[in-house]
């Protein structure tokens, strides 16, 4: 369909002169989640034409109807955007974001061929697209981009420095600059995030897309050409450090420490209460419908066979709040020994969060082992 609307409009789009300029910039991450892992745009600068369009593949808007909703859900549009580089390049250095700009080495043609393929792109009928995080976003879709205005003249491998998964890519980025991000997005993603990303798939990131471009060739009547001509360097930014003391790691082993104490102190007065057993299943509970509903619920591939649901047992809520220091019911004996064989299973998924998830299975046990220990105190609930 696209290439109906670009055959058909083509000729509607102006001729570039031969002093257009073609560049991929990159920015570097920003502090907020949606910036945290870059941004890359396509440049065609042409002083004859008076042409400066930044072409942007990562426009959405807060003020759509239930963003966050739509944003769970894997139903939120992002749209193509063209607007000046100047006014760009001072914003994202207010945001202290790296910036630098590789001239690409195209031909004439090459340059018209992906200007036209741009601007079909942007046509109302076609700006908007379902966005994909890891195979189909802003710097992926610059990749095909360009594949579509050089062809085969182009020899593009992708990123072929390293092979990672998807879910260690994103630790490199959210890990020590923003790690509450970090530990949610891998609460989130299931086993798919943990397949090695090929090399054009590693590209999501604007990074790896650089390099990509770096390493590409092209060529010509004359011979093999380096795709990039020339490299910028606008703007170093300051390394984004976390500078907050309560991680998760040191606010999930803070848990786990007064899980321990409280425990030995309950243990210790013969004091049976559950009330702290209610608020941590109870929160288990509610992240495991979360995650549930992210598997069943929503577009993301990414977020299926989530292991996390091991421990984070959506049925504690509201399983959790049928037993009381007066009574339990026949089954509950049997609830504890099947998530007791749960939280062991749960143990080979602690790769997963940086050992983050050490600490909440440690409290999980402990409070598993108290409830178990005060069964034998609680009167048996009388049969209907």
């Amino acid at each position: 369909m696209l290439l109906v609307a670009q055959a058909a409009h083509a000729q509607s789009f102006a001729t570039l002169s031969r002093e257009a300029k073609v560049s991929l910039v990159t920015f570097g991450p920003g502090n907020e989640l949606y910036s945290g892992f870059g941004h890359s745009v396509l440049w065609i600068y042409d002083p004859v034409l008076r042409l400066d369009n930044a072409y942007s593949y990562g426009t959405f808007s807060f003020d759509q109807g239930n963003f966050y909703i739509n944003f769970m859900r894997g139903y939120l549009p992002y749209s193509i955007s063209v607007s000046p580089l100047g006014p760009q390049l001072e914003y994202y250095k207010a945001e202290n974001r790296s910036i630098s700009e590789q001239v690409l080495n195209l031909s004439q043609a090459q340059k018209q061929k992906l200007y036209t393929y741009l601007e079909t792109n942007y046509l109302p009928q076609n700006r908007i697209y379902p966005y994909k995080f890891f195979y189909d976003n802003c710097a992926s879709r610059l990749g095909v981009a360009l594949k579509e205005a050089c062809g085969d003249s182009l020899s593009y491998q992708g990123y072929t420095h390293e092979k990672l998964s998807f879910r260690q890519w994103i630790d490199r980025y959210a890990y020590k600059q923003n790690p509450w991000a970090d530990f949610g997005m891998d609460l989130a993603l299931g086993t798919p995030a943990d397949q090695i990303a090929t090399p054009v798939q590693a590209t999501f990131l604007p990074d790896n897309l650089a390099i990509a471009f770096a390493d590409a060739k092209l060529k010509t009547p004359s011979g093999t050409i380096p795709l990039v001509a020339a490299t910028n360097h606008y703007f170093e930014a300051e390394p984004i450090v976390y500078k907050g003391i309560f991680t998760p790691m040191v606010v999930f082993w803070l848990l786990a420490a007064v899980t321990l104490a409280f425990t030995y102190w309950q243990i210790s007065a013969k004091r049976i209460s559950f009330i702290y057993d209610k608020v941590l299943y109870g929160a288990a509970g509610i992240a495991g419908w979360i995650l549930a509903l992210l598997w069943f619920a929503t577009e993301h591939g990414d977020t299926k066979w989530n292991y996390d649901l091991l421990w984070a047992f959506p049925f504690w809520m509201p399983l959790i709040f049928f037993i009381s220091p007066r009574k339990k019911p026949a089954w509950f004996q049997f609830l504890l020994i099947f998530y007791g064989f749960l939280l062991l299973c749960a143990t080979a998924n602690v790769d997963k969060h940086n050992g983050v998830v050490i600490p909440i299975l440690l409290s999980l046990i402990i409070r598993l082992y108290y409830i178990n220990n005060s069964l034998s105190k609680i009167p048996q609930t009388e049969p209907a």
